[in-house]
């Protein structure tokens, strides 16, 4: 895992964890943890839980599960979006199908990862 200290007087990039798995929440936090640059500053298990979540974290970068029991991850991502000062949202997800993919970039994602995806490139999204 490689880790990275922020620019001095740079505060570090905060996260916003969506998922309803409490194993990868737990997994993605621990995760993070090793980036001095990465903060998670809360994560929620639902995309009904994401806009009070944003609105009271302010995140940077929301990593965002698109399957979800009461709001799947692309309507949350609409809803994020549609928001005067949107953060960046990258989904993460084990779906990796085109239309997938297609659905998430017209919501308005910033990116898509798969769950697979090695710790050190999903970090480097985060920062990128």
């Amino acid at each position: 895992m490689e880790s990275a200290s922020a620019p001095t007087g740079t505060p570090p990039i905060s996260v916003l964890i969506v998922d309803d798995d409490a194993l990868v929440r737990a997994g993605l936090r621990m995760m993070l943890a090793a980036a001095d640059d990465l903060r998670v500053v809360a994560d929620v298990a639902d995309g009904a839980e994401v806009v009070p979540a944003v609105n009271r974290h302010r995140p940077d970068v929301v990593l965002m599960d698109i399957r979800m029991p009461r709001l799947d991850g692309l309507a949350a991502t609409e809803l994020l979006r549609a928001r005067r000062d949107p953060p960046e949202i990258i989904i993460l997800t084990t779906f990796d199908t085109d239309d997938h993919i297609l659905r998430a970039m017209r919501a308005g994602a910033s990116g898509f990862l798969l769950k697979h995806t090695p710790p050190p490139d999903i970090v480097r999204a985060i920062r990128q």
